[in-house]
């Protein structure tokens, strides 16, 4: 099978690669990329040799900080995150899931003082056998990353 380039070159910005198929969308809408007013390029279901299919995200003229980066790696543990400047790459970012979450997702118990008070959501982060868990500052309970990442 050939395999050639589908999306263009990127002169500045950053570019998420190696995102699991299905899971580009879901970190486009979490992370507000569209809401930026800068082009936003996403591949979805893109062949990868590596991985069968992949989704990938190309955001001009915005550089993910490492902190950032490392929130992706709720979605997509072995994606690749790499800030561009003048079409090279300058910085790769090795994505560690964060101990901590903030401001990215609402806490799913709707009694949870989050809710009604003007406070940043803020979780933090676990693993345990192999599922991402997330417990809320607020309220104290325990949720699974699924759960929280579906909760708007």
């Amino acid at each position: 099978m050939d395999y050639t380039r589908t999306v263009e070159a990127l002169k500045e910005g950053t570019v998420i690669d190696h995102i699991p198929a299905g899971q580009g969308l879901k970190i486009l809408r979490l992370f507000r990329f569209s809401d930026s007013g800068e082009r936003v390029n996403v591949g979805l279901n893109l062949s990868s040799r590596h991985m069968g299919s992949k989704d990938l995200i190309k955001v001009e003229n915005i550089a993910l900080t490492e902190e950032q980066a490392n929130e992706l790696a709720l979605f997509a543990p072995k994606a690749t995150v790499n800030v561009i400047e003048n079409y090279e790459v300058v910085k790769k970012h090795k994505l560690e899931l964060p101990e901590t979450v903030e401001g990215i997702f609402a806490c799913p118990n709707s009694n949870c003082i989050s809710h009604k008070e003007p406070v940043r959501s803020f979780f933090y982060v676990s693993v345990k056998k192999s599922d991402t868990k997330m417990k809320c500052k607020y309220c104290e309970k325990v949720f699974s990353k699924d759960i929280v990442v579906e909760v708007r």
